[in-house]
């Protein structure tokens, strides 16, 4: 299942799921995570409460706390805004 069908299946009242990225994956978001990429570009949609509900679930699947995926996109962005400095 991709993000957007997960979404829109388990937040069927957010109208914008049906805005994410059809070829986003979560395999797809942890590597843009570990690799420094753009979460918001990956999933085509610039939205925190999507982004938390995503991310909730990557925590799920990789049985990690919410918090470590949380911590890697903070790191993420920490690193690609000293490299646009």
């Amino acid at each position: 299942m991709n993000i957007k069908e997960f979404y829109c299946k388990n937040y069927p009242q957010d109208e914008l799921g049906n805005e994410i990225n059809e070829t986003a994956t979560f395999e797809g978001l942890l590597r843009a995570l570990i690799i420094n990429g753009d979460v918001y570009e990956y999933i085509g949609i610039e939205d925190s409460i999507i982004r938390v509900n995503i991310f909730d679930e990557l925590a799920d699947t990789l049985k990690v706390n919410y918090d470590h995926i949380y911590h890697l996109w903070i790191n993420q962005r920490k690193a690609h805004h000293n490299h646009t400095i």
